[in-house]
């Protein structure tokens, strides 16, 4: 029979994937392979009912409009992390007084990828979404299902949930980018991010040309029949469920055998072909890690232990100029490239002319180099040598490298700026932070794509963007009708984002995220904030004097108003903000701290505002109440030392039911 065949051929070529991807120990040539899979494939278009969803015909890509947000049914959590052995031993100690000595560990590298979460059911793939903020993820089902060493199809027929780490080898990476450099694109700073790039491509057919692949390192198992009761017995499970499973784990009886474990691979890393940061030290034992529980962000149980930052020794060959959006000039040093924590380095921060000055270095020297928490390089000192001395000092520049206007420092600070308002460097970084996620977040609009529209006269300011049609955007390089239509529906898409975005849009001196949030909850409309004049913009809580004065001079700039006037009569109309439900909350603070059980934390805060109050981050005198949820932090303590009220969570749903049934109640 026909679907007898049909599941002949999926069982024999998943478990070939199994052995090619997963245990790098291929058992039949290409050419078998590819004949097995054509008649499957062959099958399945004669008989299109018979497909399903775990068949491996159905990894080939397609294309998504955008990602759609995903509700982790369990929350991801993060680590708490330490960088010496004192405090892995003390994390230990205090496991040991309470659940007695040798206290089983399980160590595991720890994967610098792009971490994600896998739904089977009946054993077959049903979902894959991206960690996110741990609690709300994107569905990359589709994109997930073009990574080979994924399984479709479980050996088992189980329900399970596993968590992985989604990577790219060091030898793909560097492969990648070589023929990236050779069709003249962009290329990408290290594998984590080459590898959270491919996987998040909305064309998943991109997805799967990239070389990617994935180590699962937990598991829930909810509807296991005699799940395993160790951490180490949940590994060797999910490796017999064709999942692929680091070879180097290893089970510890102490923190001793741990700390050796963590010496060994910190000098043998580099001998592995994926990037490791650190070690991942688990309690082995379920039952202890149940009964440990969690902190408000991380599991008692579990550790990282971080490896120190790796240095190297490279040239400075240049010193470049980068200008920024309020025209502040960064010097960064151009390097011969040199590889630092697993990525190629050919550029590092010097900060600014101080840093300079401090480190004396000078075009030519011999300098060491780090990753500053393992992402950004830096220069951290010059390599002494006797030639050094000939080569001339470095001079701070007089002039903007790119308009040639005399460049200023400001009072009180170590920057020098461009003060050209008409900079073409300063109104490229201002485009590209107008289209940017935290402001107007102009999806497909980015750096490459606002060079070729600022050179080519199309957008010279914020209003440029909503003069774009569609046959100006497709005279663009490499712009096809399709990008053309994405970019020209984000532009459109971003004439009503929220007023708090608007206002971070406009760079506004020392006004960032926070600090429009909190003007546009004060407010409530743009021309509100307009016509407010200094005292009223001082008297706010978080704003005072200096800033009241920033943003009261700004709105009564003529060359603002005639751009803010511009923008609104081409449809750039932020809406008002949310007018609270209710004064309930008014002039108090409050803070949460732990997991709710009803609501995410983003859901609480926006309860908060909605009652008129101010949804804050840290407890100090000024908070009014603490809203506390399982495994509260430290947030809970200092509370109680200050006396601030501390309420449970269904105390204040409490608070607010009853305050829409007796609203003149209300304080």
């Amino acid at each position: 029979m026909v679907l007898d065949r049909i599941n002949f051929l999926k069982d024999e070529i998943n478990k070939h994937n199994y052995h090619y991807y997963v245990e790098d120990n291929p058992t039949i040539d290409d050419f078998t392979y590819d004949k097995l899979f054509a008649e499957l494939k062959k099958l399945e278009e004669e008989h299109p009912e018979l497909k399903t969803p775990d068949s491996p015909t159905q990894r080939v890509g397609s294309v998504s409009e955008k990602f759609f947000p995903y509700t982790h049914k369990h929350r991801l959590y993060s680590l708490d992390n330490t960088y010496n052995y004192e405090d892995l031993a003390i994390w230990y100690k205090k496991i040991t007084e309470e659940y007695g000595s040798n206290v089983e560990l399980v160590c595991e590298l720890k994967i610098d990828g792009l971490a994600i979460s896998l739904t089977y059911e009946n054993g077959v793939f049903t979902t894959g979404v991206t960690r996110g903020d741990g609690v709300t993820g994107e569905n990359i089902t589709t994109n997930l299902k073009t990574v080979r060493a994924i399984p479709l199809k479980l050996f088992e027929d189980v329900d399970i949930e596993v968590r992985g780490e989604i990577y790219m080898p060091k030898t793909s990476f560097e492969k990648l980018n070589r023929e990236s450099l050779e069709k003249g694109e962009k290329v990408f700073a290290n594998p984590r991010n080459a590898a959270a790039g491919s996987i998040r491509q909305l064309d998943s057919t991109i997805t799967a040309k990239r070389d990617l692949s994935i180590w699962v390192y937990a598991s829930i198992l909810d509807n296991v029949p005699n799940p395993p009761q160790t951490h180490y017995d949940s590994l060797m499970y999910l490796k017999k469920l064709g999942f692929k499973v680091n070879p180097n784990i290893r089970l510890c009886k102490d923190v001793y055998e741990a700390v050796e474990y963590c010496k060994e691979w910190e000098n043998k890393r580099s001998e592995l072909d994926y990037a490791t940061d650190g070690v991942v030290i688990k309690v082995n034992s379920f039952a202890i890690q149940n009964d440990m529980g969690f902190t408000a962000r991380a599991p008692k149980w579990a550790t990282a232990f971080k490896f120190p930052p790796e240095e190297a020794v490279t040239t400075l060959e240049e010193i470049e100029l980068g200008i920024g959006k309020t025209g502040a000039v960064t010097p960064i040093a151009h390097l011969t490239p040199v590889l630092l924590a697993g990525s190629t380095v050919s550029r590092a921060s010097l900060h600014n002319f101080d840093e300079i000055r401090r480190l004396d270095v000078r075009k030519g020297d011999k300098v060491l180099i780090k990753k500053a928490a393992e992402i950004i390089p830096k220069v951290i000192k010059v390599v002494d040598t006797e030639e050094r001395q000939s080569k001339k000092r470095y001079h701070i520049p007089d002039k903007c490298p790119v308009c040639h206007t005399p460049l200023e420092f400001r009072p009180g600070e170590v920057n020098l700026y461009c003060p050209n308002p008409d900079c073409p460097a300063v109104n490229k970084a201002r485009l590209e932070f107008w289209a940017s996620k935290d402001a107007m977040d102009m999806d497909t609009v980015g750096p490459s794509l606002i060079q070729q529209l600022y050179e080519k006269g199309l957008v010279r300011n914020p209003a440029g963007f909503y003069k774009l049609t569609m046959e100006k955007l497709l005279t663009l390089e490499g712009v096809k009708e399709k990008t053309a239509q994405n970019i020209y529906n984000a532009v459109q898409e971003s004439k009503t984002r929220p007023l708090k975005r608007f206002i971070t849009a406009l760079i506004i001196k020392n006004v960032g995220k926070e600090t429009a949030d909190i003007l546009a909850n004060e407010y409530g409309t743009l021309d509100n904030l307009m016509n407010a004049s200094v005292e009223n913009l001082a008297a706010i809580n978080g704003i005072g004097e200096k800033m009241g004065k920033d943003i009261y001079e700004f709105f009564h700039d003529k060359k603002n108003i005639k751009m803010i006037k511009e923008l609104r009569t081409l449809g750039v109309e932020p809406p008002p903000a949310e007018v609270p439900k209710s004064e309930l909350f008014k002039g108090k603070s409050i803070v949460i701290t732990g997991t709710l059980s009803n609501m995410t934390r983003d859901e609480a805060n926006d309860l908060i505002k909605q009652y008129g109050g101010k949804a804050a981050s840290s407890v100090s005198k000024n908070t009014s109440y603490l809203v506390v949820g399982l495994n509260p932090g430290s947030k809970f303590d200092k509370a109680q030392k200050l006396g601030v009220i501390i309420l449970t969570e269904d105390e204040f749903l409490e608070m607010i039911n009853s305050s829409e049934k007796n609203p003149a109640e209300q304080d």
